[in-house]
C-alpha cells in the first residue's frame, strides 16, 4: 500500500489536486499554511470538514495545489478533493462522507450571458409608453 493518497477536487471553475500523506496534521495550500491562505474562518472550517467528521485531522499531512475561481470556490475544492483522498486512504470511509455530502461535486457554474440582455437573465427596463 503506498504512502500517499490523492483526490481531485473540483467546484466552480476551481480545480484543487490534494496530496495525503502520514503525519502530524499540517495543511498547506499553494505552499501556505491553511488559515494563511484562506483569511476566513468559514473557509478554513469548509476545507478542513472531511478530516474532522472522520476524526483524522491529526493523522495526515495535506498538501494542496489549487488553481482557478475565487477563494469561496476554491475552499469548495479543497474540500471535495480532500474528501476524495480520504476515500483512496480506506474505501469504508465512503458512506460516511457521501452521507455528509463531501462526494458530491457541487455542478453549480456561472450562467454564460445572453445576447439582448444585460446578465444572464436581467433584462433592461420594460417602459409601455
Amino acid at each position: 500500500m503506498s504512502n500517499q493518497y490523492n483526490g481531485t477536487g473540483r467546484r466552480k471553475t476551481s480545480v484543487a489536486r490534494v496530496r495525503l500523506l502520514p503525519g502530524s496534521g499540517e495543511f498547506l495550500v499553494n505552499g501556505k499554511p491553511l488559515n494563511e491562505y484562506f483569511n476566513y474562518e468559514t473557509l478554513i472550517e469548509l476545507a478542513k470538514s472531511p478530516l474532522e467528521l472522520v476524526e483524522k485531522a491529526g493523522d495526515f499531512d495535506v498538501r494542496v495545489n489549487v488553481k482557478g475561481g475565487g477563494f469561496t470556490g476554491q475552499a469548495g475544492a479543497v474540500r471535495h478533493g480532500v474528501a476524495r483522498a480520504l476515500v483512496d486512504f480506506d474505501e469504508e470511509l465512503k458512506p460516511v462522507l457521501k452521507r455528509a455530502g463531501f462526494l458530491t461535486r457541487d455542478s453549480r457554474k456561472k450562467e454564460r450571458k445572453k445576447p439582448g440582455l444585460k446578465k444572464a437573465r436581467k433584462s433592461s427596463q420594460f417602459s409601455k409608453r
